[in-house]
């Protein structure tokens, strides 16, 4: 199969996603409670389906209902996930994306968050990337 992308998925299948990924096992009930504003029952049930069909969800049979877990790993589609903003926002450009996370007007990083930061960029220097 295709590798699946996060960024291929509409905007409720890309919520439910996150919701599957932040509590890791879940039934349609609980994502009808973790989604702001959730659509019907049986509209997160379809939308379920089709995630499971598209390879995204499987499913083990719990009592009388179904729990659903991701079949992609949280950090491979986070990458997915932010290859695709940083296409879609900054022109596919690590620096542009990198500035805007750090721009002091925009952010609340700490002292600590940004020497984090700098050692992994010189990290990245000295592995040569």
């Amino acid at each position: 199969m295709a590798q699946k992308k996060l960024s291929d998925l509409s905007r409720r299948e890309r919520q439910i996603m996150d919701v599957v990924f932040r509590l890791q096992e879940v039934s349609v009930s609980d994502i009808l409670e973790s989604l702001t504003d959730p659509p019907s029952y049986s509209a997160v049930r379809a939308l379920v389906g089709i995630l499971q069909d598209k390879g995204y969800l499987r499913h083990r049979k719990e009592g009388r209902k179904y729990v659903y877990s991701a079949t992609v790993q949280r950090e491979r589609a986070s990458k997915s996930a932010l290859k695709h903003v940083m296409k879609t926002f900054f022109d596919n450009s690590a620096e542009q994306l990198v500035a805007a996370l750090v721009d002091p007007s925009q952010s609340d990083l700490s002292d600590h968050d940004l020497e984090r930061l700098s050692r992994l960029i010189e990290q990245a220097r000295k592995e040569g990337k």
